[in-house]
C-alpha cells in the first residue's frame, strides 16, 4: 500500500459517491478495481481482510468497507470522509427525487414510469432472496430455518427482531449440538459475486501491507481506545436524540424515526434486502409514514441512485416528514429534507462506531464457530423473510385493487368464484413485465439500472398510448 495524500483520497471518495451503482457487489467491485488494481493504494490482502470483517457486521457492508479503507489510509478523519461521501450524494439525489415524486407523481408520464418500475422491483426482491439463499442454504437445517422464518412472518405476523433473535439463538445452540451443520463458516464472510475468491488472505509477508508508519500498531486498538470510540458514538447519538426530543417531543415523528432507524441499523445482517422487511413493517404498518405502494416506489428510486440500497430510508424519511408536516404546512420541503437527514444520520452512525471501535474484537473472533454460526442462522432466516416481502410486493403489483374481480358480476361462491375473481382482478401487463424482469435477472444477469430504466420507459410508453 503506497502513501496517498489526503487531498487525493478526498477526490476519490467524492467521485465514488456519485458512481457507486450496482448494489453492494457492484460497489465493492468498483472499490477493488480502483483502490487495489488501478491505483495500488491498498494491497489485495488488506482489502480482502477488511472485506471479511465488514461482511460480518450489521449494516451496509459497502459503506463500511469504504470507511475502513479511508481509516487505513488516513486514520479517523480518513474513515469519516470516506464513509460520509459514500452516502452524501445519494442523500441529496434522493431528496430531490422524492420531492419530484410527491409533487409530480400524479402526472401521467411519471405515474407510468412508476407503474413500470413496480414489477421490476418485485423481481429484484425475489432475485435477492435467491442470491442470498444460494450462499447460505447449504443443507436441510438451513432450509428449515428459512422456511420457519417465512411462516413466522407470513402466517403469524411475527416481528422481524423476534425472528432475528430466534435465529441467532438457534445458531448458537446448533453450533454446540450439531457443529457440522455450521462448519463451512458464516455465509456473510463469502465475498460478493465477482470478487476474488481468496478472502482468507492475510497481510503476513505482503510488502504492500504497511504503507503508513505505525499503521499496524494503530490497528491493534486497545480495549480502552475501543471504549472511548464507543462512548463518543453513544454520546453523539444521545445528543442528537435528546435535541430532537426536546424540540419536537418524544411522541412526534422525528424522534420516533430516529429511534426506529437506530434499531434497524443494528439488525441489517445480510445487507439491505435483509432489513427491508423490518423497515416495511415499521414504516408502513406500525408508524404509517409511507404506504405500501410508496415503499415500492422508494425502493425503485433507491435502486436507480448511487450509494447503498439502504438509502431507501431517506425516501421513507422524506415522505414521512412531508405527510406528517414535521415543520408545519408552510415548510413541507424543509421538514421533509430534515426528516430524511435525521433518518440517514441515525441509520449510518452505528456503522462508523463498528468500524472505529469494533474491528479488533471482530477480527479476533473471525473463523470461530461460536461467533459465525448465529450469523449464518440469521442469514438463513432472512432468506425466508425476504421471500415473504417479494410475495407481498407481488400481490400489491398484480392485484392492485384486490382479488374480488369485477364488481356487479355474480360468479357464485366457493373456490371457483375466488379463481374467477382473482383472474379478473389480475393486472396482466404487470404480470408480463414482472416475468420479463425475472427472466432478465435470473437468466441473463441483467444489470439493475438498465432493467429499471427499460421498465420505466415501457411504463411511460404504455401510459402514453392508454394501455394502462
Amino acid at each position: 500500500m503506497k502513501a496517498v495524500s489526503f487531498a487525493q483520497a478526498l477526490r476519490f471518495w467524492l467521485k465514488l459517491g456519485f458512481i457507486s451503482f450496482g448494489g453492494p457487489a457492484g460497489q465493492i467491485a468498483i472499490m477493488h478495481a480502483e483502490l487495489v488494481e488501478r491505483r495500488c493504494w491498498i494491497s489485495e490482502a488488506r482489502f480482502l481482510h477488511a472485506l471479511n470483517y465488514c461482511m460480518l457486521l450489521p449494516g451496509p457492508e459497502a459503506q463500511q468497507l469504504a470507511t475502513y479503507m479511508g481509516w487505513l489510509m488516513h486514520r479517523t478523519w480518513g474513515g469519516i470522509v470516506a464513509g460520509v461521501l459514500f452516502v452524501l450524494p445519494s442523500l441529496l439525489i434522493l431528496i430531490g427525487l422524492s420531492w419530484v415524486y410527491l409533487r409530480f407523481g400524479d402526472v401521467p408520464l411519471v405515474a407510468g414510469a412508476f407503474y413500470g418500475l413496480k414489477p421490476a422491483v418485485t423481481a429484484l426482491v425475489a432475485h435477492a432472496a435467491h442470491r442470498i439463499g444460494m450462499r447460505v442454504l447449504k443443507n436441510r437445517w438451513m432450509w428449515a430455518l428459512a422456511s420457519a422464518s417465512f411462516l413466522a412472518i407470513a402466517v403469524l405476523d411475527t416481528p422481524f427482531p423476534a425472528i432475528v433473535a430466534a435465529a441467532a439463538l438457534a445458531g448458537w445452540w446448533g453450533a454446540r449440538i450439531w457443529p457440522q451443520v455450521f462448519a463451512p463458516g458464516s455465509a456473510l464472510a463469502v465475498p460478493p459475486k465477482g470478487q476474488p475468491a481468496d478472502a482468507q488472505a492475510d497481510d503476513h509477508g505482503d510488502p504492500q501491507a504497511g504503507g503508513h508508519p505505525g499503521l499496524d500498531s494503530a490497528a491493534q486498538s486497545t480495549l480502552g481506545g475501543a471504549l472511548r470510540v464507543l462512548a463518543i458514538g453513544v454520546g453523539l447519538w444521545a445528543i442528537g436524540m435528546a435535541t430532537i426530543t426536546l424540540v419536537f417531543g418524544w411522541g412526534s415523528t422525528l424522534p420516533q424515526m430516529a429511534w426506529f432507524f437506530t434499531k434497524s441499523a443494528l439488525l441489517t445482517f445480510g445487507g439491505a434486502y435483509a432489513v427491508l422487511p423490518y423497515v416495511f413493517q415499521g414504516a408502513v404498518d406500525t408508524h404509517q409514514w409511507v404506504s405500501a405502494a410508496q415503499m415500492m416506489d422508494g425502493l425503485a428510486l433507491g435502486e436507480t441512485t448511487p450509494g447503498p440500497l439502504i438509502m431507501v430510508v431517506a425516501f421513507v424519511g422524506f415522505v414521512g416528514g412531508w405527510t406528517h408536516e414535521v415543520l408545519g404546512p408552510q415548510a413541507l420541503f424543509a421538514g421533509a429534507a430534515l426528516a430524511a437527514t435525521v433518518v440517514t444520520v441515525f441509520t449510518f452512525l452505528p456503522s462508523f462506531v463498528f468500524i472505529f471501535a469494533g474491528a479488533p474484537a471482530v477480527e479476533a473472533t473471525h473463523g470461530r464457530l461460536g461467533f459465525t454460526a448465529p450469523l449464518t442462522a440469521i442469514t438463513a432466516a432472512v432468506v425466508g423473510v425476504i421471500l415473504n416481502l417479494a410475495l407481498f410486493f407481488a400481490l400489491q403489483v398484480l392485484w392492485p385493487h384486490g382479488m374480488s374481480g369485477t364488481a356487479g358480476h355474480d360468479h357464485g361462491s366457493g373456490a371457483w368464484a375466488a379463481v374467477v375473481g382473482a383472474w379478473q382482478g389480475l393486472d396482466r401487463m404487470a404480470l408480463l413485465m414482472g416475468l420479463a424482469s425475472a427472466v432478465a435477472l435470473f437468466r441473463y444477469q441483467c444489470g439493475v439500472v438498465p432493467l429499471l430504466a427499460a421498465c420505466a420507459g415501457l411504463g411511460m410508453a404504455l401510459r402514453a398510448v392508454g394501455v394502462v
